[in-house]
């Protein structure tokens, strides 16, 4: 299953470049307890830019004596853009712990020159499971350019999972901060991983590499 993931993955990244790319981030964190790879791209596919792929992708390698935490996940969702900050659409989703499931999503993003925040509430069912579960998604940016070619930047990412609305089932939240300089951005970061209904902690603190395409 993991290589029919990953053979998917690869699809979806050709299959996006076919596309005029507006924008596509990828992230290599690293630190003593895993690794993870992480690929987010958006693209219209209308030239009003009414409908995007939005595409997200991600590999996460925990140390021999956690590898049961490894994790791979991979997710394309058609957004309909309804104005600026408001979008909604349907996406097919890939877990390698929970299988496949179907959703919905609703984005709401606010950004100016300096700052982006976005939250994706989602409900879902799924198939493995044959059962309903809600989701949120949160992520926001921060930078302050110091020049022409250097910014300082915080990042954050945060997710929380209940199965049937009411189980806790999975969440994580990713620190990052750094500089960039020529549009290559690295730093150090920390990761907080929570999973199952008597959550297992996990905790990493690494360096990381982001790139924006």
């Amino acid at each position: 299953m993991k290589k029919i993931t990953i053979i998917t993955f690869l699809l979806i990244i050709g299959f996006s470049h076919s596309f005029q790319a507006q924008f596509t981030q990828v992230e290599l964190f690293s630190g003593f307890d895993k690794t993870d790879f992480t690929l987010y791209s958006s693209y219209a596919i209308t030239k009003n830019q009414t409908l995007s792929l939005n595409t997200l992708a991600f590999f996460q390698k925990f140390t021999k004596e956690n590898q049961e935490f490894d994790e791979i996940g991979v997710q394309p969702t058609l957004f309909w853009n309804v104005n600026k900050r408001i979008a909604i659409g349907p996406s097919i989703y890939y877990n390698s712990f929970a299988g496949y499931s179907n959703r919905i999503s609703a984005k709401f993003a606010v950004q100016n020159s300096r700052i982006v925040f976005v939250i994706i509430p989602t409900v879902a069912h799924s198939q493995k499971k044959n059962a309903s579960y809600a989701e949120a998604f949160a992520q926001f940016q921060f930078h302050i350019p110091i020049n022409d070619r250097v910014s300082l930047w915080l990042n954050g990412q945060f997710l929380t999972v209940w199965d049937e609305f009411k189980t806790h089932s999975r969440s994580f939240q990713q620190l990052r901060a750094g500089s960039s300089f020529n549009q290559h951005q690295f730093g150090i970061g920390a990761d907080f991983d929570q999973y199952g209904q008597k959550p297992i902690e996990k905790s990493s603190f690494g360096v990381y590499y982001r790139k924006t395409l």
